[in-house]
């Protein structure tokens, strides 16, 4: 299977189960919050972001004008937002605190609909 269609169901899949659990579950958003103030879990969410991040970048680090474009870019701002979690985790937390609720809503609608294209890239879902 190509590199790009596997990342492409990955990222898809992973982001329409990340947008289903924050629509029925609200009370997680506040808990995410809450839980990158404990400093432990801090340094494992900034270590997962960098592996992600690193993996997605050296298997697919392909900046074609299409559907590959968003693969990378999931990747490289994966890589950006652990190194920057580990590096300055204070300033990154205070950052995540300014962003309220209703911001972090349309993000993950905006990364359900990206899930949503990727997804139809690779199923032919829709036509467009």
């Amino acid at each position: 299977m190509d590199v790009s269609l596997f990342l492409a169901k990955f990222w898809g899949w992973y982001l329409i189960i990340f947008f289903l659990i924050l629509s029925f579950n609200p009370k997680r958003i506040k808990q995410i919050f809450n839980d990158l103030k404990d400093e432990k879990f801090l340094i494992i969410s900034a270590f997962v972001a960098i592996i992600v991040g690193l993996l997605n970048i050296l298997f697919h680090n392909l900046w074609e004008p299409n559907y590959k474009l968003i693969i990378t870019l999931i990747g490289w701002i994966s890589l950006f937002i652990g190194v920057n979690l580990f590096i300055f985790p204070n300033r990154i937390v205070a950052w995540l605190e300014f962003i309220n609720i209703k911001l972090v809503q349309v993000i993950y609608t905006l990364l359900f609909f990206t899930g949503l294209f990727l997804l139809n890239i690779v199923y032919n879902i829709l036509i467009f």
